[in-house]
C-alpha cells in the first residue's frame, strides 16, 4: 500500500444527503418516506429505481446551487456502516448568517462558554419554541451499497430523541467491533408522537437498526465484507472446496521423496490420518512403495528384469532400491517425530 499524508485525515467523498423532510417553495415539509439529494442526477435517478418516485432538480433554500432530489416511496434504506467512527452529534443553532452556536452539551465551541441553552432554559431547554435554541443535530455517514460510488451519505436528524437512541446503537457496534469492519443496518422511518401541555406532536424518527445479523455476531468483533455485504449467506453452509486429487499428484511423482511429501500435505490439512489407516493413507503409501519398486504408477507396468552382464561381465544399469521400506514412513508422521515436509 503506498503512503498517505500524516496531516490530514483521509475520508470518503460525500454523495449526498439522506432526508425527512422537504421544501415545497419556502414552505419546510416532513415526510413519512426518504428523501434522497444528490449534486449527481445519476445517483438520483438510480435511487429512484431503487425506491421509488420521480427525480427532480432542486434548490436548496438559502442557496443558488441547484441540485437532484427524489422523493422516494421508502420508509426503510439497507445501508452499511463503515470503519471508525460514522457518528457526529452537536447541539447547534443556524441562522441565516450561518451556525451561531456549537455545543457538545457542556461547552459551547465558538465561544468557548458554558452550554448556553442550559444556562439560559435548564434542563428543559431542547422544548423551548425553534430557533431560539439549539437543535440536538445528528449527522450518520453511511455507505448505500446498492448505489455507484464509493463515498458517503449522510443521514441527518434534529431529533432530541433520535439523538440518544443513535449515540446508543453506534456506541455498541463500536464497542464490538472496535471500529473495524462494516456493519449492515437499516435505516428505517418510525413516526413518533410527544404530548406537552396537552399538545399532541408528531414527528418522524430515523431508526437505525442491525440487518440481518444478530446482536452476537455484531458485537463478537469486525464481520467480514462478504457478510456484511450479504448477510443472508451468513447462514448459509459455506460450499466445501473440493479436495485434492493427492493420489493423481502421487502417481505424477518421480521419486519416494516427492510421494512422501504429498502424503505430509494432505495429513497437515487432516485428509489423511497420522497412523496411516484411512484408505488414502494406504493409496499413498503404496504408490510410494511402487515408486521405489520402480513400478510405473500411472501405467502399473512393473520394471523390466534387471540385464545381466556383457560378456566382460560388467553391468549396463545398477539398481539401488530405497533402504528404507516406504510402507513404514506414515508412522515418522506422529507428533514430535518432526518428519513434516
Amino acid at each position: 500500500m503506498g503512503s498517505r499524508l500524516k496531516n490530514i485525515q483521509a475520508r470518503a467523498a460525500e454523495h449526498g444527503r439522506l432526508r425527512t423532510g422537504y421544501t415545497q417553495g419556502n414552505r419546510p415539509v416532513r415526510s413519512a418516506t426518504f428523501v434522497v439529494t444528490s449534486h449527481s442526477e445519476e445517483h438520483v435517478r438510480k435511487a429512484a429505481e431503487l425506491w421509488g418516485g420521480a427525480p427532480e432538480q432542486w434548490t436548496p433554500l438559502n442557496s443558488n446551487i441547484a441540485q437532484w432530489r427524489v422523493i422516494t416511496t421508502a420508509s426503510s434504506i439497507e445501508a452499511l456502516i463503515t470503519p471508525g467512527d460514522p457518528l457526529n452529534q452537536y447541539n447547534e443553532l443556524w441562522t441565516g448568517g450561518g451556525c451561531q452556536r456549537r455545543c457538545d452539551g457542556e461547552t459551547e465551541l465558538l465561544t468557548r462558554q458554558p452550554c448556553l441553552c442550559a444556562r439560559q432554559f435548564g434542563e428543559d431547554w431542547h422544548q423551548q419554541k425553534k430557533g431560539t435554541v439549539c437543535s440536538a443535530t445528528s449527522r450518520l455517514n453511511v455507505m448505500l451499497p446498492d448505489l455507484a460510488g464509493m463515498g458517503m451519505w449522510r443521514a441527518e436528524t434534529h431529533s432530541f430523541y433520535a439523538a440518544a437512541e443513535w449515540g446508543g446503537m453506534v456506541d455498541m457496534v463500536l464497542k464490538g467491533t472496535n471500529g473495524d469492519g462494516f456493519v449492515p443496518v437499516t435505516l428505517r422511518i418510525e413516526p413518533r408522537q410527544v404530548v406537552r401541555a396537552g399538545k399532541t406532536t408528531k414527528f418522524p424518527v430515523i431508526v437505525v437498526e442491525l440487518r440481518g445479523v444478530t446482536p452476537r455476531q455484531a458485537l463478537a468483533g469486525p464481520l467480514s465484507t462478504a457478510t456484511a455485504l450479504d448477510p443472508a449467506a451468513a447462514g448459509r453452509p459455506a460450499l466445501e472446496a473440493p479436495r485434492p486429487d493427492y493420489a493423481a499428484e502421487a502417481r505424477a511423482c518421480r521419486t519416494v521423496e516427492d510421494a512422501r511429501a504429498v502424503w505430509h500435505r494432505a495429513n497437515r490439512v487432516g485428509h489423511v490420518a497420522r497412523d496411516g489407516s484411512d484408505p488414502l493413507s494406504q493409496e499413498l503409501v503404496k504408490i510410494a512403495d511402487d515408486i521405489g519398486k520402480g513400478i510405473d504408477t500411472r501405467t502399473g507396468e512393473a520394471p523390466a528384469d534387471e540385464p545381466g552382464p556383457d560378456d566382460e561381465g560388467v553391468y549396463d544399469v545398477e539398481i539401488v532400491h530405497d533402504d528404507e521400506p516406504p510402507a513404514a514412513w506414515p508412522e515418522v508422521a506422529a507428533p514430535g517425530a518432526g518428519a513434516a515436509r
